[in-house]
């Protein structure tokens, strides 16, 4: 199966400049835990609620910092044309839960979520990834920056 088939289209975006309030908020009402950050265009990044907690709030900046002050700029992306199972285990290895999903012109389509995945019934597969997700440390872990 292709990524493009179990993928969510309905992605909602951000600014780098938009504050940390106006992210929380539209996660709030997204009741998404992460968004892509795009300028130009172009995807620059991710934010999550986490970020928001761990590189925003602990680390004293207020609801007024910008988005790019806390963002991910290390974006791992997979490609609409992807199979599933290389991508999950890509997940995995990477030790993230979702993807944003691009077009072969770079272009965001939509993202990716275990979440996705395991609704597609693709549930052994979602089980190796969400292993070697759920191990300690790794390129993403809030406490390596």
């Amino acid at each position: 199966m292709k990524v493009s088939n179990c993928m969510t289209t309905d992605v909602q975006i951000t600014d780098p400049d938009q504050t940390l309030r106006e992210v929380a908020a539209m996660m709030g009402r997204l009741d998404a835990g992460a968004l892509p950050v795009a300028e130009n265009d172009r995807l620059v990044g991710m934010i999550t609620d986490r970020d928001i907690t761990i590189r925003g709030v602990a680390e004293g900046k207020g609801p007024d910092a910008k988005v790019r002050d806390v963002m991910s700029t290390d974006v791992k992306y997979c490609f609409d044309d992807e199979d599933l199972e290389d991508v999950l285990h890509n997940m995995g290895d990477l030790q993230v839960r979702r993807l944003p999903v691009l077009n072969r012109s770079k272009r965001l389509v939509g993202i990716i979520s275990l979440g996705d995945l395991a609704m597609k019934g693709e549930t052994m597969e979602t089980g190796r990834a969400l292993s070697g997700i759920s191990q300690r440390g790794g390129a993403h872990s809030q406490t390596a920056h």
